[in-house]
């Protein structure tokens, strides 16, 4: 007994001490001799940094920003500056058939993932909107309210003069965009330009009201199926009811934005009549029709909008229908019979020179999507919005590649 109560007491001050021991080494940050095969360099990893460099975004990761550029909530942050904003409208409470245009902005943005500075280079434009000096930035969604278009019309109008109130940075100060406007603008300063993503077409009227304030009536570049310049829809019975998607232009002219410098391109809607023609020339535009492309040609088309617009200040709103529903299904109200997403950007790109002051995508509608062949379009249309307001004029042929001797025009 007494010997076996000798040995428990001698492992017992054994382990004490061991335990003591092992406390120390602790305490002393050196436990290599209580584990002979530890090895230090394994609780020191590499980092990622050090071993794969800058946490990149990839086409299909990262926060949605459009074409993976800088995100600020511009409205919020009154310190940002910028040159060229992109700015979201999510409003489709306008519409006269289908809704779902206000996930539009995150359509188009979606669409746009695989688009980034480093590779926005293309052939048709000879270059990369991202490297000719201009502080691009999407400046977020205005937050709308989709209970009431009165207060939500109000919203985008406070929004828009908000952010075209900023002044440009000095690197803008410093490059050709576009042709310079700030001799068109009343106050003889020159203004960022913002290129809205809607959202229905609606949001075209209080971007008006803001731009008229800036540089007085506007001519208006619109490309879309319908004419958009109707006065009232059957059951109007009040006056925020006139406010919708197809009648915004209508009432643009009678607060008199728009010059008489107007013109439609694509348009092939159903009509009422003659007479829908004869009050849409008395609103202020000219049309060329979605067939006139077979009879006319591009280079056509081109030279007669530009001899329309002339060295008005000009406003360029695209309703994503002018192009055929079975290329970009996408959309609200879609017709039959439309230009290709191909003849809509040449004929884009033959506009660069005009003194833009804005631009403008509307009604994608991602719910009647396949694919995001629309949101994919749209995003593309977009991108050549950015080249579009930074050219000096139209590009003379496709760079790098052997074209027949003839330019956009």
């Amino acid at each position: 007994m007494l010997s076996t109560c000798l040995g428990l007491a001698v492992l017992l001050s054994t382990s004490i001490v061991t335990a003591h021991h092992h406390e120390q080494v602790l305490l002393s940050g050196d436990d290599s001799h209580s584990h002979p095969n530890f090895d230090d360099s394994k609780s020191h990893p590499e980092t990622w940094l050090s071993k794969y460099g800058p946490q990149i975004d990839q086409p299909f990761s990262g926060p949605l920003s459009f074409s993976h550029l800088p995100y600020t909530r511009c409205l919020e942050d009154e310190s940002a500056q910028f040159d060229i904003a992109l700015l979201g409208m999510p409003f489709d409470t306008g519409v006269t058939y289908r809704p779902g245009a206000r996930f539009g902005p995150y359509a188009i943005r979606s669409g746009s993932r695989r688009q980034k500075e480093s590779r926005g280079y293309t052939m048709s434009w000879g270059t990369n909107p991202y490297t000719l000096g201009a502080k691009i930035l999407d400046c977020g969604d205005v937050p709308v309210s989709p209970f009431d278009n009165a207060l939500a019309v109000d919203q985008m109008e406070v929004a828009y003069s908000s952010l075209l109130a900023r002044p440009v940075t000095e690197k803008g100060l410093a490059i050709p965009l576009s042709n310079r406007v700030s001799h068109l603008a009343l106050d003889g300063k020159e203004h960022p330009r913002i290129v809205s993503l809607g959202g229905d077409h609606t949001i075209v009227l209080p971007i008006l009201r803001s731009l008229h304030k800036v540089y007085g009536p506007i001519s208006v570049i619109h490309f879309d199926a319908h004419l958009d310049t109707w006065a009232a829809y059957p059951g109007t019975s009040t006056e925020q009811s006139r406010v919708t998607h197809g009648t915004f232009f209508y009432l643009a002219k009678e607060e008199g934005l728009m010059s008489n410098h107007s013109i439609h391109a694509g348009i092939r809607c159903k009509l009422a009549g003659i007479e829908d023609l004869k009050n849409d020339d008395e609103v202020g535009f000219q049309l060329i029709s979605a067939d006139d492309i077979d009879d006319l040609g591009v280079n056509e088309i081109i030279r007669r909008i530009r001899e329309r617009i002339g060295n008005t200040p000009v406003y360029l709103s695209l309703d994503i229908d002018v192009i055929d529903p079975g290329l970009a299904p996408a959309t609200g109200t879609p017709e039959a019979g439309g230009w290709t997403t191909r003849e809509v950007k040449r004929i884009i790109r033959g506009l660069a020179g005009l003194n833009f002051i804005g631009a403008d995508i509307v009604e994608v509608a991602p719910a009647y999507d396949n694919a995001e062949i629309t949101g994919i379009a749209a995003a593309d249309i977009v991108h050549d919005f950015l080249s579009m307001l930074m050219a000096k004029e139209p590009p003379k042929r496709s760079a790098g590649a052997w074209v027949p001797a003839r330019d956009e025009l």
